[in-house]
């Protein structure tokens, strides 16, 4: 007997593109694309399989659901509610597809806040030939020590860039037990107080979970070097950007690069966009190169396989802390 997968709606032309794609590299599957949520409750039913949002709704539509791959590598908040997780349906994610992506992008906040070429290409528009006084270019990228919190997928692609500029690499991670090899020494969260002391850049690349919501506050930016960077490419619900823009403004932190935020979209009359060494980028981090598309292709139809064989899934998720 087939089993059954369904595109939740909205459905795309992405998906219309994938189906056929999917039905010849894993056949034995029927799949379902409803428009509509009366459609989707109705496919749902007897689904073993899906890829989406679910609601509680579906989900109490859904018995036989074992399988449900998310539309990110770290849904938005809500995304994991009670009746899911309580739900028996294992959980996938697109985490790892951005390793690369995302790592560029930590490196060139890291070069700009030790070469400035944001500061001077400003000063270009300006026709202005002037070098940026101490302590601008005090810190020696290949003589710092930046603390990756969170190393997974793009920590440890971030480690292995940083080390081969020459950084000393530390690490805090929840569930890693190995050390990369391009990791100097690794600790667990509850030790993340005492390494940020040690720290020229502090990089969060860790998801929103119930444990990490809000970790970075005053009392951490206290902890910091007044020297020290702080970068955050994971997600903005980790930060208090009050307490961020409070540590910018009084110099208990020298600058802070932002992909993510508290608030999406930054208001536009939000304090932090006019804080003191502050480059805030618009969410772009994974932002370029359509072999991003195929690589959500090639996880979902990898799953298609394991699932039909009864094997384990690739990215499951714990559920119960949302990654």
């Amino acid at each position: 007997m087939a089993n059954k997968f369904v595109f939740l709606p909205p459905q795309s032309d992405l998906f219309a593109e994938w189906i056929p794609r999917l039905l010849d590299s894993a056949p034995g599957w029927g799949i379902a694309t409803p428009t509509t949520d009366e459609q989707a409750l109705k496919e749902i039913a007897d689904a073993d399989a899906a890829y989406g949002t679910m609601t509680p709704e579906l989900v109490a539509a859904a018995p036989n659901l074992r399988w449900l791959q998310a539309p990110a590598a770290a849904p938005n908040a809500g995304y994991y509610f009670d009746e899911l997780i309580a739900h028996p349906t294992k959980v996938t994610n697109f985490r790892e597809i951005y390793n690369d992506h995302i790592s560029v992008q930590i490196l060139t906040y890291m070069l700009n806040f030790t070469k400035h070429f944001n500061i001077y290409r400003d000063q270009q528009s300006e026709h202005k030939y002037e070098v940026l006084e101490s302590p601008n270019h005090d810190i020696f990228l290949p003589e710092s020590t930046v603390l990756i919190v969170g190393v997974g997928g793009i920590g440890t692609e971030t480690a292995r860039l940083c080390k081969a500029v020459g950084m000393n690499v530390l690490g805090i991670d929840a569930r890693r037990e190995s050390k990369p090899e391009w990791v100097d020494d690794m600790f667990s969260p509850d030790q993340l107080d005492s390494q940020l002391p040690k720290a020229d850049f502090v990089v969060l690349t860790i998801p929103h979970t119930p444990a990490t919501e809000g970790l970075f506050d005053s009392s951490k930016f206290s902890l910091m070097k007044n020297s020290a960077i702080f970068i955050n490419i994971g997600r903005g619900m980790t930060t208090k950007l009050d307490d961020l823009n409070a540590a910018l403004r009084s110099g208990e932190i020298a600058g802070a690069g932002l992909d993510v935020y508290e608030i999406e979209p930054l208001p536009a009359d939000h304090p932090l966009w006019d804080a003191p060494n502050t480059i805030l980028t618009p969410h772009t981090a994974a932002v370029g190169g359509a072999n991003l598309l195929e690589r959500r292709y090639e996880i979902v139809v990898e799953n298609f396989r394991h699932f039909a064989a009864g094997e384990p899934l690739r990215n499951e998720v714990d559920k119960a802390n949302w990654f």
